[in-house]
């Protein structure tokens, strides 16, 4: 793996400072009307940070991940709290946000430049972008009340990375992600609408957007390589409209409830981490392959069903 550029350790020495900053706060703290009180930690603050940054774009599933941790931390022991914790795990993922846009600045503006008409690859690239975000959003709204309703729960999440952990060991076997693939720039709109309604599959915690979308890729013809690197970008788009719709919605009850420096620290943490998550994997897959996700998630979800069945967590 290449080391950190200049730019790029005085991005993440000017986000540590901000940690620094906001941990120099109280901990954000509210009384409910039973006259319990929710806080968030700032050691909470930091491992929800890490998980997120750690997890996003990895295929082992951020949401998951952030769900078993409030779980164990008792973080989502009422309404309020669990209503609030929720968005907070939404919109530290802007942490992961500014990490994808800093590592892959070259690709974006490439986009941008395809948007005013000056790169032909560029223009192909949004355009696979924007269609295949578009068919997620559209069926991910329909579905949003009845996967909530039904998924968000330590089982199927532990079913999930389970299921998914023996996909990717059964498709490395097989050589599925060793096959010489297409370029980025080869995505035709009818692949980023496969793209697309796979990764709405991602909704059910467990699954992973990251890995479904990587799967997706592979298997409209892309290379592993671009694969990844597509996963990145669709991931920036629908995390972005994912942050902003939570946090319109979410954003003044998560600051009433745990206020302003622990939710700072959680996303600069999670960009810190994230911008290691995403190089580590890059040459991980570079030398090593896929596999080594398939053993995690399905060593992941036994240990979610064992902390359940033994009442650690509910």
């Amino acid at each position: 793996m290449r080391p950190f550029s200049k730019s790029s350790l005085l991005v993440m020495a000017c986000m540590t400072g901000l940690v620094v900053f906001a941990a120099s706060t109280p901990a954000g703290a509210t009384a409910l009307q039973d006259g319990s009180v929710v806080e968030l930690t700032i050691f909470q603050a930091i491992v929800l940070g890490l998980v997120e940054g750690l997890t996003e774009y990895l295929p082992v599933s951020s949401t998951g991940h952030l769900l078993v941790a409030n779980e164990l931390f008792g973080l989502n022991s009422t309404a309020e709290s669990e209503a609030a914790i929720e968005t907070y795990a939404i919109c530290i993922q802007v942490g992961a946000i500014i990490a994808v846009l800093f590592l892959y600045w070259g690709r974006i503006r490439q986009m941008i430049d395809g948007l005013l008409g000056r790169s032909d690859e560029g223009r192909k690239i949004l355009t696979a972008v924007i269609i295949a975000f578009a068919f997620t959003a559209v069926i991910g709204l329909a579905a949003e009340d009845t996967v909530k309703d039904r998924l968000f729960g330590v089982g199927p999440i532990a079913a999930a990375w389970i299921v998914g952990g023996l996909v990717i060991l059964a498709l490395s076997r097989t050589g599925w992600f060793d096959k010489v693939g297409r370029e980025l720039g080869t995505l035709t709109w009818q692949n980023a609408v496969v793209i697309g309604v796979l990764q709405a599959l991602a909704m059910w915690p467990g699954i992973s957007r990251s890995m479904i979308t990587i799967i997706a890729s592979v298997l409209v013809g892309l290379s592993l390589r671009a694969a990844v690197e597509f996963s990145f970008l669709l991931g920036l788009v629908t995390l972005s409209a994912a942050t902003a719709y939570e946090g319109l919605q979410g954003g003044e009850d998560l600051i009433d409830t745990f206020g302003i420096g622990t939710p700072l620290i959680g996303l600069v943490v999670a960009f810190i981490s994230a911008m290691a998550a995403v190089k580590w994997m890059v040459a991980w897959l570079n030398d090593r392959g896929f596999e080594i996700f398939g053993w995690y998630r399905v060593a992941v979800g036994i240990l979610a069903l064992v902390l359940l069945a033994s009442g650690a967590i509910d």
